[in-house]
């Protein structure tokens, strides 16, 4: 540990350091919110037939998922140094759990759409859950750590497709029907988030040494800058935007492999929606490493060679993610766009990873805004590349489009050493 609390490396098993509470409660917390931004996407084979769901319904729902998003990942990084990311967790999970029970009373597209995009609010949780690691672990290791946070997080969205198919089939067992189940299984997830929301107010603070509104009252730290100053300083600086751009080509592909990946395999490889399900959610459970390493090579290539080697390592992986979407654009058997799923996944949440280790460095002093800025980014990409899947494009078309695009794209990542900050001092708070 340092001085000033801040943990200079990563112990999983320790559960009593304010760090370590921390990074278990977020990355968990992350999880959870999966389940409840994803779950209804999960079953979307049984409410398509429900609710007479058409294509392009169903890309207005995809988009408005995460277009919501975009607006709170930027409120709340803004919020962030004001309010204090414990706070702000503990009442995100408890406001979303309304929206998440809620859509288990809908019967029209009108109300689905409405429930579906209120959800989508709770995709805000990753700028959060950046922030306080960020806080809580030093420049060292804060890559790493914020990758393995976002990536046992972004977890849940492969789990959430092999769970809430099995879930589904479990209530269905009981003798509820299938439109009761898949109702139920929502409920569920709502009261999970509940159950989250108070546990995260009680099991973390906001830095190692405490809440950032008992510090500032208790005169420990500087009055918050105005969030308009902060925005300003995050606004201004051209590599924010860049790594905006970056993150949504990988995280906003990533969602939106999310929404569609089963109904991918249902409707052009005939599979059932259990094993769609499970081929789905292979794609998400790569983050089990991937993010990880993407985060851990982030850092390792900014110890070397400083934050040139942290945006050179961007560019690479981003690279790799667009040349293996071309790849399982065109696979025509199931093994093999399996296979080259995998190798997309892997790419793809490397990328997401490797840009969350640059972030740190970019701004110190507008930690959240910039944060959030680049966070929503991801959902604009995600926005911008659902608008394919919801028109007469054929599906493996649109992916096939979207490689070449990220392919020629991943340069761009190099643009940011152009500018760089001033180094952080080791066994810096940022706050």
């Amino acid at each position: 540990m340092l001085s000033h609390g801040q943990a200079d490396s990563i112990t999983f098993w320790n559960f009593r350091s304010a760090p370590m509470r921390a990074f278990h409660m977020s990355w968990m917390a992350f999880f959870l919110c999966f389940f409840a931004w994803f779950g209804s996407a999960a079953l979307m084979g049984v409410i398509r037939e429900e609710l007479s769901l058409t294509k392009s319904q169903i890309g207005h729902i995809i988009t408005g998922s995460v277009a919501i998003t975009i607006i709170f990942r930027l409120v709340i990084g803004g919020l962030l140094e004001r309010i204090g990311p414990r706070r702000m967790y503990a009442a995100l999970l408890i406001a979303s759990a309304i929206p998440v029970i809620g859509i288990a009373f809908t019967h029209s597209y009108e109300s689905f759409l409405i429930a579906r995009v209120a959800i989508g609010a709770i995709g805000a949780s990753f700028v959060i859950s950046q922030y306080h690691t960020t806080q809580m672990f030093s420049p060292r290791i804060v890559g790493t750590a914020n990758a393995i946070t976002a990536g046992w997080g972004n977890m849940g969205g492969g789990a959430t497709h092999l769970a809430m198919p099995l879930i589904f089939a479990g209530i269905l067992s009981l003798g509820f029907s299938q439109s009761s189940s898949w109702r139920l299984s929502m409920i569920l997830v709502g009261i999970l988030c509940l159950v989250m929301g108070f546990l995260y107010y009680r099991f973390t603070q906001d830095t190692p040494e405490g809440d950032l509104i008992d510090l500032r009252r208790a005169g420990r730290l500087p009055p918050p800058q105005k969030t308009s100053q902060n925005f300003s300083l995050a606004l201004k600086d051209y590599r924010v935007w860049i790594l905006a751009m970056m993150y949504g080509l990988c995280f906003g592909l990533e969602l939106t492999i999310d929404n569609i990946a089963a109904l991918y395999f249902i409707d052009y490889f005939q599979l059932d929606m259990k094993t769609a399900g499970f081929a789905a959610a292979s794609f998400g459970m790569m983050n089990i490493f991937s993010r990880a390493l993407g985060g851990y090579l982030g850092d390792v290539f900014g110890r070397k060679i400083g934050l040139n080697g942290r945006v050179s390592w961007l560019s690479l992986v981003i690279l790799g993610e667009g040349i293996s979407l071309i790849g399982f654009a065109q696979m025509q058997t199931l093994s093999s766009a399996i296979g080259l799923m995998l190798v997309f996944s892997l790419f793809c949440q490397m990328a997401c990873g490797a840009t969350y280790a640059v972030v740190p460095f970019i701004q110190n002093k507008a930690l959240g805004p910039v944060a959030g800025i680049v966070g929503a980014g991801g959902n604009v990409g995600a926005i911008l590349t659902g608008l394919l899947f919801g028109g007469a494009l054929a599906w493996p078309t649109a992916l096939l489009y979207l490689g070449i695009a990220t392919t020629l794209m991943a340069g761009l990542a190099l643009l940011v050493r152009q500018k760089a900050p001033a180094p952080v001092p080791e066994g810096a708070l940022a706050v």
